[in-house]
């Protein structure tokens, strides 16, 4: 059989096809979406701040995928997909996946240069020229990568030991509790409901079927939402900053669920606080809430090899 012209196959899924599916999967896998929702192109589009044609693409992933259906002169609908397809199925290729945490533990472990180029990275790991853009993008999306002026990429540093990833703790028990206190802060309503909505649905569903990369990142976003209202863009640029930082080492942890239960409560207790307008008792119990954080998580230690995830697990705080 002869192998099918390059012109005539399918192109690529780019980064950004990439990521729509991803979080439109993800939001199927957490019951946000039930089973016979149609899903709107426009609407999405809407939701998530691109063009219709990316949502198109992404769409037509997911029914590649079998996670949706398209039903002709209808539209798009999410069917009823088992769990274990939704957990396993990746929008990202799965050789590029893996790829993706070999070179951030070899990042990590200092197995690599700052400096890398596409075709080193594709000798490296066996790659092709579209896979490795994939990488290089998501790693550029998530902090820890950049395109050179001229020619490569530079990989930017990262908690790299345990005395970083502590002391980015401690940075954070600084500025998040001291963010509710200045004179600028000012309560957002529509921001603590969005966060109440995303932090009750963790408790109700997304714990138990998110992956931890969405977990992770939901626990993220309620710090840096709440650290927005201090009304200090400094502050808030700070945190999500030094968040990135923190992520390639929170993607070797063993996400523990369990513990999550507790960490949603920690955050649902703080948004009582708010908003019942009692912002000292917020911020007290911002920093009681990091701290223990930061008693659960340091030291961290991992094991040596390439592969290896911290003994202590990791949380969403």
């Amino acid at each position: 059989m002869r192998d099918e012209p390059e012109s005539s196959r399918s192109p690529a899924p780019t980064p950004l096809v990439i990521s729509l599916a991803g979080r439109i999967r993800d939001d199927i896998l957490g019951k946000e979406l039930p089973v016979g929702t149609k899903l709107v192109t426009q609407g999405l589009a809407d939701q998530f701040g691109v063009s219709r044609s990316p949502v198109r693409e992404a769409l037509a992933l997911l029914c590649e995928q079998k996670i949706i259906e398209q039903i002709p002169n209808r539209g798009f609908f999410t069917c009823a997909a088992p769990q274990e397809v939704l957990k396993s199925s990746d929008p990202l290729p799965r050789e590029a996946n893996r790829a993706y945490y070999r070179l951030a533990d070899d990042w990590i472990d200092d197995r690599i240069e700052a400096d890398v180029t596409e075709q080193m990275l594709r000798d490296r790991y066996g790659l092709t020229r579209t896979q490795v853009t994939d990488i290089l993008m998501r790693a550029s999306r998530e902090g820890w990568a950049e395109r050179k002026q001229g020619y490569g990429w530079r990989l930017l540093p990262v908690a790299k030991t345990p005395e970083s990833f502590e002391q980015i703790y401690r940075f954070r028990m600084i500025i998040e509790p001291a963010g509710m206190l200045e004179p600028s802060f000012r309560l957002d309503r529509q921001i603590l409901s969005e966060q109440r909505r995303i932090q009750e649905r963790m408790l109700e569903t997304d714990i138990a079927n998110l992956p931890a990369e969405r977990l992770l990142e939901n626990g993220s976003l309620f710090h840096e939402e709440l650290l927005r209202m201090s009304g200090n863009p400094f502050l808030h640029m700070s945190l999500v900053r030094i968040n990135r930082m923190r992520r390639l080492l929170e993607y070797r942890a063993n996400v523990d669920r369990d513990r999550l239960r507790i960490q949603c409560s920690d955050h649902l207790k703080i948004l009582d606080a708010l908003d019942q307008h009692e912002v000292l008792e917020a911020s007290y119990l911002m920093r009681k809430h990091l701290s223990g954080a930061l008693e659960r998580k340091s030291p961290l230690r991992w094991t040596p090899t390439g592969g290896g995830s911290p003994e202590e697990a990791s949380d969403t705080a």
